[in-house]
């Protein structure tokens, strides 16, 4: 039989309790970065803390923020999708092509479900094909681009029709649609997650494939799931943004995924798999568009909003790092 050393219990009380303080600093630290901001910019701006503001941040983060729910899931199983930006600018090229001879709601829809097909091919070629995500969805946003400049033969799309302003501008209750979409994804996904069977096999499969696999868990069709989940849901952003300005034209979209991917970052969720949540990525969010928004309404340089926004994002993927290791 043997004992511990007194020296060896304590550290390993020391060590649990960086552990610890290491998972609460990636649990809660973007809920109290959030509110520091928020509190500074309320101070220092006398028109941010108004419905006017309130509403543009809201609208401005809706389209982004659809993405980035889908990308939560997507990176909890262990993936990432570089198309989705791509993918965002077809279901606009599409819905804008169509929209004449098939009338404003069956080309949006037709948009995204091209854009979920999107989402099916990226998730065949990397659940059965095992291709790497990236390589996988860079080479199909690649070729998003190239369908979308054949369709467009490189001109920008018109839409003459108010009927297909509907989505992206009318308003429920004093509060645009797309707000109200943004938020219906967040509630879905964050209940998937946190209360169903769904979810703990997504974190499951993100986790640990192998094990997962061996549990009896399909991982490949959780994997084909996420992936179509994330073009659909890119397509009901780019609807959301075609209904919006109503003119089309090809694109990667790359603004797209930078903005959702570093929301999703900075809210906590592992670019490693297994961990993340819906809650975070709101957060994340509110966070980098407070900034844009707080430092446009404070007159500081743009530049500025790039380097933090850049240093905020290496901080939270060092974070995540830090945590496997501890």
């Amino acid at each position: 039989m043997t004992t511990a050393s007194p020296g060896g219990g304590g550290a390993g009380v020391r060590l649990a309790s960086l552990d610890d303080g290491v998972e609460l600093l990636r649990e809660y630290a973007i809920l109290v970065c959030v509110l520091a901001l928020f509190l500074t910019l309320t101070f220092t701006s006398d028109v941010f803390l108004t419905s006017v503001n309130m509403k543009n941040v809201l609208e401005s983060v809706s389209t982004y923020g659809i993405v980035a729910c889908a990308l939560t899931l997507l990176l909890i199983v262990g993936e990432f999708d570089l198309s989705v930006g791509a993918t965002f600018v077809l279901t606009g090229i599409v819905a804008a092509k169509l929209q004449p001879s098939l009338g404003t709601w069956p080309a949006l829809l037709v948009g995204v479900a091209a854009a979920t097909g999107v989402g099916v091919f990226n998730g065949i070629a990397v659940a059965y094909f095992r291709i790497n995500s990236f390589i996988a969805t860079l080479a199909s946003s690649l070729m998003v681009v190239g369908l979308g400049t054949k369709v467009t033969d490189g001109f920008q799309l018109y839409i003459e029709d108010p009927s297909f302003l509907v989505l992206g501008n009318d308003e429920l209750f004093d509060v645009r649609y797309s707000i109200w979409i943004l938020a219906l994804f967040a509630l879905v996904c964050g209940f998937v997650l946190a209360r169903t069977k769904l979810g703990r096999w997504l974190y499951a499969t993100g986790g640990n494939l192998e094990a997962a696999r061996l549990s009896g868990i399909n991982t490949r069709a959780i994997k084909v799931g996420a992936f179509a989940f994330s073009g659909f849901a890119a397509g009901v952003a780019g609807a959301i943004l075609i209904s919006r300005t109503a003119t089309a034209i090809a694109g990667n979209g790359i603004d797209v995924v930078f903005i959702a991917f570093a929301a999703v970052v900075v809210g906590g969720t592992s670019v490693l798999g297994g961990r993340g949540a819906i809650w975070r990525t709101v957060l994340g969010l509110l966070f980098l568009e407070f900034i844009r928004n707080g430092f446009n309404l404070l007159e500081v340089n743009p530049y500025y909003q790039d380097i933090i926004r850049g240093g905020i994002i290496l901080v939270a993927v060092a974070i995540d790092a830090f945590s496997r290791r501890t």
